[in-house]
């Protein structure tokens, strides 16, 4: 497996070339980088203006790796070949290396770059990725792995101190300002490698990318913003953020939401990614980004939902109490259902999540979760109701999948003896991480030492609980039977809040496209679409046809006349029509990957029929003469395994309606979504 780095941006508070003449000094020793032994110049090449030299080197590094390895290998130092190229003019210095000793077992490869800051030329950015691919190593792969990713973590932030050494030393012999390159200039000698001296051996090597295309993050704003990560934490946080921009056309969401469902899975870049695109497409599918904004609590909630927001822990964390012993469970399924409980403790989490945000910036360091207090007083056996339980675990499951990483702690007070039970049936469905952040008292344990005062402070202990503070939080009661709704009102009220979604789901099979149809009766309309790949592969296309497709027959018994797996499929376009005849294709075939977000529209040439068509996507048949690749052979067989799955919403805007929400798309509150794509304005 190929290892790789991705660094944020370093930033340097000082002109290109000072840094230069800084990074200059490192060579050719350096008793900051005691492994760099040594590195000689194997080729060098100036420009006749002068503005741009390549160097060549072939540097020597004493690896810090177990002597009976190096016995094994046969070698005292580990030689690399660094590349070197400084544009005086353009003011960059790239620097390109890879390993020359046992580069058939251990491929290394390592690129950084020295650029002016995009919007301070005073300033110079420092970016690197890496690559650490180890075929074979006398069977020591694993241990070669682990050496060189700690070996090369534990250097990479070495690398910005000895710059900053180097120009602190500059500042003290009255060096502040090196001239910028002049067509006139003298040439001046190329700083020495860098890669090398910052990075450990058997390490991976950098790959930079221009900061225009890819959205590297300030390492700066990472520790002010996101905490302490390790340089390889840092590093999954940056290639799964540039990930979601590539697939997602730049709907990503915050830094601190990506950086959550990381840590929920131990920064396994692969599992975090996979849990956090189905949350993304729960979100877009329930509309939960706007949730704050259209939800509003039932009176019966406001009333007697005992829970609210009060003041903050002693980290800073935004504090939420829940006096889940007071509240009527019962009585409150019973008057709104299942699901009216469920959005209101999505609102919770999103508030959450905004408090979080508005701590940082108070505080002045990061706040990423909250603290929640369950005082469990008053809890008895009519809280174990079962349609009540059932309510409480799905609302669990929800916010497990989706807010990982959002709970500090769960401070459970006055636990009664009845608690154990209610413990049994939901443990269970909370997470194991999640699970170490409970901290329970029985009785009035919570008033000693290692108690409340330990986590918050005692001017805001609420009344409640002995301390002298007013809390705001609702006292509860039992909801009157008189607000009690009948099953099929629950249940009607229940479709209704999660079918209010303008998106729909259709599954794609091979064979069997779904397809969507819009008449269009003016030329000059707009069809705007958005839809997320779910599951599988598929190619979007769009078709026009004169005449109106047949809508699907159905037989005696009621099925559809055109056979289709499942039944949110729909097949339009009859097996009996000619392309280019019957129909004709408006747009060039898209094709879109499982996990990719695709937005777009297509303003209308003439009036008529419009098809929307999601179809399978086959692999390419590979040719008689080249034998087919094991990858090519696996993927087909795991995308032909199962079905297409399918998000989509589509808009048609009249050529007058387009004109007018061009015009006030900024004065705009909220618009649809995909109306804004077809302005280019998102």
């Amino acid at each position: 497996m190929v290892q790789k780095y991705q660094s944020p941006v370093r930033v340097y508070k000082h002109p290109f070339e000072l840094v230069m003449a800084a990074y200059e000094r490192r060579f050719p020793t350096c008793h900051l980088i005691p492994m760099f032994v040594a590195s000689d110049v194997v080729d060098e090449e100036t420009s006749e203006d002068g503005s741009t030299q390549r160097v060549e080197r072939r540097c020597a590094l004493d690896v810090d790796a177990p002597r009976l390895l190096k016995r094994i290998a046969g070698v005292d130092y580990v030689y690399f070949i660094q590349k070197n190229t400084l544009n005086r003019k353009e003011r960059t210095l790239h620097i390109e290396s890879h390993n020359e000793t046992f580069s058939n077992r251990v491929i290394i490869h390592e690129t950084c770059c020295y650029s002016v800051h995009p919007e301070n030329e005073d300033w110079t950015c420092f970016e690197q990725t890496a690559s650490l691919d180890i075929k074979s190593f006398f069977g020591f792969e694993s241990t070669v792995e682990k050496i060189a990713m700690k070996q090369y973590a534990s250097s990479i932030k070495k690398g910005k101190e000895i710059i900053e050494f180097y120009l602190k030393e500059l500042e003290d012999e009255g060096m502040t300002h090196v001239p910028r390159w002049t067509p006139s200039s003298l040439p001046l000698p190329l700083p020495r490698p860098t890669s090398l001296s910052t990075s450990p051996p058997l390490v991976p090597k950098l790959t930079v990318t221009p900061a225009v295309s890819i959205p590297l993050l300030d390492a700066d704003y990472i520790k002010r913003y996101l905490g302490d990560l390790t340089p390889l934490q840092e590093s999954c946080l940056i290639r799964l953020r540039k990930w979601l921009q590539e697939t997602h056309k730049g709907k990503i969401p915050k830094d601190e939401h990506i950086l959550r469902f990381l840590r929920a899975r131990d920064f396994n870049m692969d599992k975090a990614r996979e849990i956090l695109c189905q949350s993304l497409t729960w979100r877009k599918q329930h509309q939960v980004d706007y949730l704050l904004e259209t939800w509003s609590s039932p009176q019966v909630l406001q009333d007697y939902y005992t829970g609210g927001w009060h003041h903050h822990d002693r980290d800073g964390r935004p504090l939420y109490i829940l006096r889940l012993g007071q509240m009527d469970t019962k009585g409150l399924v019973r008057a709104l259902g299942e699901e009216s409980l469920l959005r209101h403790v999505l609102s919770i989490n999103e508030e959450g999540l905004r408090r979080c945000e508005e701590n940082t910036k108070v505080f002045g360091r990061p706040i990423s979760c909250w603290t929640c207090l369950v005082d469990l007083e008053g809890l008895n056996m009519r809280h174990l109701w079962r349609p009540g339980v059932k309510a409480l675990l799905r609302i669990i499951e929800v916010v497990e999948a989706n807010y990982p990483e959002t709970l500090g702690r769960l401070l459970i007070l006055r636990a009664p003896r009845v608690f154990p039970v209610l413990w049994t049936l939901v443990s269970p469905f909370i997470d194991e991480n999640t699970r170490k952040k409970f901290l329970i008292y029985a009785g009035n344990d919570y008033q000693g030492p290692g108690g409340l005062v330990d986590y918050i402070d005692k001017e805001i202990i609420p009344d409640f609980l002995g301390g002298e503070c007013m809390c705001e939080v609702p006292e509860g009661g039992l909801v009157p039977k008189s607000m009690y709704r009948t099953a099929e009102e629950l249940e009607n009220e229940d479709v209704r809040l999660w079918t209010e979604t303008i998106y729909q789901s259709a599954s794609v099979f091979k064979g069997a496209p779904h397809e969507v149809l819009i008449e269009i009766i003016d030329a000059s309309s707009v069809i705007t679409w958005d839809f997320d790949m779910c599951k599988g592969d598929v190619v979007f296309n769009i078709y026009h046809s004169k005449r109106a497709p047949q809508p699907p027959r159905k037989d005696a018994m009621g099925a559809h006349g055109i056979t289709s797996p499942g039944g949110n499929n729909v097949q339009l376009i009859d097996k009996s029509w000619t392309l280019g005849q019957d129909y004709s294709m408006v747009e060039s075939p898209l094709t879109c990957k499982e996990g990719e977000s695709v937005q777009g529209s297509h303003i209308t040439r003439w009036p008529g029929f419009y098809i929307l068509q999601w179809k399978f996507h086959n692999m390419p048949a590979c040719s008689a003469t080249n034998l087919p690749r094991v990858d090519d052979v696996l993927a087909t067989l795991q995308v032909s395994s199962h079905k297409c799955k399918v998000m989509y919403y589509t808009e048609v805007l009249g050529s007058e309606d387009f004109r007018l929400v061009w015009l006030s798309v900024y004065a705009a509150k909220r618009c649809s979504f995909a109306s804004v794509l077809a302005y280019g304005f998102c």
